[in-house]
């Protein structure tokens, strides 16, 4: 899990990504996670617009796809501002890479974030962004991820969705408000392992950021019976932990909740 204060410099944000990639591989890592908006966080959503990428071949995906190739590894390239064909619209755009550099999966962010937090400040994603509408599970060697940005986090049916397609791994890139992560961050992500007995991966931005945002950080993983394995302190950086298959099917043959479902 990467953990990044991403600012409004691309480019400075791509290398300071590929710096703590390439430091996470040489600590042994096979599945990087990248948090949400990791090439690009600007003053506000409509900075977006005039940022977005092409979303077969912008930079933020060709750094992706080289880097997955040179060191043989697999990303969840937390998300990109991608164009989507629409003049006041851009998809929040999650890529899989696989370790010959080719795409393997897309996620559009399909829960969209806007709330009023009062003093801490008002974010409405739905005027800029375009929400996704289908949820997605790619197969990897390290088990069946499921795909979920930040704010999905907060609504148990998708990840249970997930689950039911196969989804022994979730991924959560986000960039949580400094408010919100100390409330719920790791009360909610513990919840989503718990509930569907996998793995949950959760890579966050940190941090000040331009207009003022601050978020939450302490990216972290947890394991299929709710432990958190590992956190990453304050600061860019990076964290490490183990993923065992075997663990998921114990959790689910012990306790068969998946299967136990009779509402929805």
């Amino acid at each position: 899990m990467i953990q990044m204060n991403a600012q409004d410099d691309r480019q400075a944000n791509l290398d300071k990504a590929e710096s703590l990639m390439t430091e996470a591989v040489r600590a042994g890592a096979e599945l990087l996670v990248l948090p949400e908006n990791f090439s690009f966080f600007g003053a506000s959503e409509a900075d977006k617009l005039a940022h977005r990428e092409d979303p077969e071949n912008g930079p933020s995906l060709a750094m992706l796809r080289g880097f997955a190739q040179k060191h043989r590894v697999w990303i969840v390239g937390g998300s990109i501002a991608v164009d989507v064909g629409e003049a006041d619209r851009v998809g929040n755009t999650c890529y899989v890479v696989d370790d010959a550099g080719q795409v393997a999966a897309r996620y559009d962010k399909i829960h969209l974030f806007d709330v009023n937090l009062g003093r801490s400040g008002a974010y409405r994603e739905s005027d800029i962004i375009r929400a996704g509408v289908d949820p997605v599970v790619v197969a990897t060697p390290f088990g069946v991820v499921g795909l979920t940005i930040c704010y999905d986090l907060r609504f148990p049916e998708l990840y249970r969705r997930l689950a039911q397609m196969g989804a022994t791994i979730f991924t959560v890139p986000s960039a949580f408000t400094q408010e919100t992560g100390q409330a719920h961050w790791e009360l909610l992500l513990r919840a989503r392992a718990v509930e569907n007995f996998g793995y949950v991966l959760a890579p966050g931005q940190w941090g000040k950021h331009p207009g003022g945002r601050r978020t939450y950080g302490h990216s972290l993983t947890v394991e299929p019976w709710g432990t958190v394995t590992a956190r990453c302190p304050d600061g860019a950086g990076f964290v490490l932990t183990q993923i065992d298959p075997a663990a998921v099917l114990k959790r689910r043959q012990q306790i068969p909740c998946l299967s136990h479902r009779v509402i929805g």
